[in-house]
């Protein structure tokens, strides 16, 4: 068994989702968010990321972690904010010592739902399918979880591959 942490970064709410991988079953662990306040500066919220992710790495123990890709928007300012956010969610992860893998939305939908183009609310009812009686905390909560899942896809996928076995 594995434990996968995924998280969907972002400087006003970060949504993260654990589960457990043995084999083919996927099992959830829990999820939340870490909300920062808008009234403060951004190293002060990039602090409160990172002390909350810490705090969350230390008590669930996950072995390995998956953060969603930034997308580049029309807002310049945002895009640049939720790069920081990124950064905290990419080295969090890594300065505990967890390998950390990044995947673009239309991958995490893909292994989610099976189509690049499926909606916010399709991923979240396939990630209540796929992990049955989930309370999904929020929507960034919920796409975290689909990051954990889609890690919990290519991890598979990658360790078939490297052991030669053929799917068919």
């Amino acid at each position: 068994m594995v434990r996968l942490l995924g998280i969907d970064p972002g400087l006003r709410f970060t949504g993260w989702g654990v589960i457990d991988v043995e084999g083919n079953r996927l099992r959830h662990v829990e999820n939340g968010v870490i909300a920062t306040n808008s009234a403060d500066s951004v190293p002060d919220r990039l602090k409160v990321l990172h002390e909350n992710l810490t705090i969350l790495i230390d008590r669930l123990n996950p072995a390995e972690a998956a953060v969603e890709e930034t997308y580049v928007n029309r807002n310049g300012t945002a895009t640049l904010k939720l790069g920081y956010a990124r950064g905290v969610a990419l080295v969090v992860p890594a300065l505990a010592g967890l390998p950390v893998a990044e995947y673009g939305a239309l991958a995490v939908k893909k292994a989610v739902v099976g189509t690049g183009s499926a909606d916010k609310d399709q991923v979240e009812m396939m990630v209540r399918r796929l992990l049955p009686g989930v309370k999904v905390a929020r929507a960034d909560a919920s796409d975290a979880l689909a990051i954990a899942i889609c890690h919990a896809h290519h991890r598979a996928s990658a360790r078939h591959i490297a052991a030669g076995v053929r799917m068919a």
